[in-house]
């Protein structure tokens, strides 16, 4: 999402430059969608592939599909097969690859019952599109649902410090049937980091100034709610978003934390966290800093809230 405009305008060059420093690292999954800048995105990331064609067996790709352009206020999310496919096609054309390694359905249409969706993504796959498949931000019930069809790769949903619901049911779903489980925003849009956003910052944003969080008096709590997870991670070497990472890991082996930059400073020290391996002991003490139930406000407003599937 961080190589769209969604948190500010973003450069081809800022985005080669992470590509290029991720390959340095190790670090080889790379989670878009076809939304995100309205294509904008895959186009990034397939212009640095064809100008680095060596990087495609690096890279491990996921891409999502299955939101509309909204044009139709009754219509966010399709589901059906001639949708996907065209949604498909269009990420494949931009990404300029034959197959997608890992692609989800971005959000839930209701009208299509999930089994249908399920074989159709299964079809992708013995088309040769995909590699495999995910859902994100769907329910439990809804996860084995999709799984007594096919496999299901992964589950992708909002997992941090200061977004706990996924241990209420999905966590332990995606261990039992084997399905990874994607946690974005993991430095909980910028509320785990050493700088988080301001009011002024966040007034350029769309998305967090009407969300629930990041309006006052609430953003101001958060940030001062924080100060003492900030001075933790600086006890421990760590910047505050690399342990908020750390802790992400620790929290199970089948979990993936997929935390978005354009800083070059800000990745290494994401990777540094990744790094790191929490003990127990430090593992209580993140968690004694930041308690469960310690953020202010929802993690969405009712309309963000349209399409994830609220379970618990």
């Amino acid at each position: 999402m961080s190589f769209s405009n969604f948190y500010g305008e973003v450069s081809r060059e800022e985005v080669f430059a992470i590509l290029d420093a991720a390959r340095d690292q190790g670090v080889s999954h790379i989670d878009t969608a076809s939304v995100y800048g309205m294509g904008g995105s895959e186009r990034h990331i397939g212009a640095y592939l064809a100008e680095n064609p060596q990087a495609r067996s690096f890279f491990h790709i996921a891409s999502k599909g299955g939101i509309t352009d909204r044009k139709d206020p009754n219509r966010l999310f399709n589901n059906e097969a001639a949708y996907l496919t065209e949604q498909l096609d269009n990420s494949l054309e931009r990404l300029g690859v034959e197959c997608i390694d890992l692609y989800y359905i971005h959000r839930r249409d209701p009208s299509v019952p999930i089994e249908e969706v399920t074989e159709t993504l299964a079809g992708f796959i013995k088309l040769g599109k995909i590699g495999g498949f995910g859902y994100s931000e769907i329910s439990p019930t809804s996860l084995r649902a999709a799984h007594a069809v096919h496999p299901v790769a992964a589950l992708q949903s909002e997992y941090s410090l200061s977004t706990r619901t996924p241990e209420l049911g999905i966590l332990q779903t995606c261990a039992d049937l084997g399905t990874t489980f994607v946690a974005f925003s993991p430095v909980g849009r910028s509320l785990l980091t050493d700088a988080p956003h301001g009011r002024e910052a966040v007034q350029s944003m769309p998305f967090l100034a009407n969300n629930p969080r990041f309006m006052e008096p609430n953003l101001s709590m958060n940030i001062k709610a924080a100060a003492g997870f900030r001075a933790l991670a600086a006890q421990m070497g760590l910047t505050a978003a690399g342990l908020a990472i750390a802790w992400c890991l620790a929290k199970g082996d089948h979990i993936l934390p997929i935390p978005g930059t354009r800083n070059l400073d800000h990745f290494k020290a994401l990777v540094a966290g990744a790094n790191y391996g929490l003990s127990a002991e430090e593992l209580a003490a993140v968690e004694a800093a930041l308690p469960m139930g310690w953020i202010n406000g929802d993690r969405y407003s009712e309309a963000q809230w349209a399409g994830p599937e609220r379970y618990a």
